[in-house]
């Protein structure tokens, strides 16, 4: 069953106002309030990660893979996907994620990435799709990346959470899906 994440559809291009996600921090509107963007959650392994809203085309639930011959380990197979073959990547596999928990592949989630950045049919294989949410550029910390243009970190995220009565901050790293992809030769 595949459910489309709300706001997808109505996007005219990636990004936020269609600057990409590197060119935002800091930036102001005309009023003088800083700009926000908004992003996927999800989970690998107990980590939290976050992709850009406007990368995603939807959020589909596991399926059966077929499994390529000969085909790089990150590549869990291909699916079909309402009449069209489409690539599944585990990205947990790619980004050498481990985990004493392991979710079973029936409980993950395939992230389907948008076509406009893929040129093809591609989805990302994660453990769960928490929620979409907006940040500003003062919630991101970009010291924590690597300041290489080849990064597929764009920065943290600094996500305040109220637990009971306290309020504690769950660190979100924010991946650059396209320079992951390229990295790996899929676009």
């Amino acid at each position: 069953m595949a459910g489309i994440i709300p706001g997808i559809a109505s996007s005219p291009s990636p990004g936020v106002n269609g600057l990409s996600p590197h060119k935002m921090t800091g930036k102001v509107d005309e009023e003088g309030a800083e700009e926000s963007f908004q992003v996927v959650e999800f989970l690998l392994g107990e980590e939290h990660f976050a992709i850009d809203l406007f990368d995603v085309k939807e959020v589909v639930e596991y399926t059966r893979i077929t499994k390529l011959p000969n085909s790089p380990t990150y590549i869990k197979g291909i699916i079909d996907l309402r009449g069209e073959i489409t690539t599944i990547i585990d990205l947990k596999q790619q980004l050498a994620i481990t985990s004493s928990h392991a979710a079973s592949e029936e409980e993950k989630r395939i992230i389907v990435l948008d076509d406009r950045i893929t040129h093809s049919k591609i989805g990302i294989m994660v453990d769960d799709v928490l929620t979409v949410s907006t940040y500003s550029a003062s919630h991101v910390d970009e010291t924590a990346t690597s300041g290489e243009e080849s990064s597929h970190i764009l920065g943290i995220i600094k996500k305040k959470i109220k637990d009971k009565d306290k309020e504690r901050t769950e660190l979100v790293i924010w991946l650059d899906v396209k320079t992951l992809l390229r990295d790996m030769g899929q676009i």
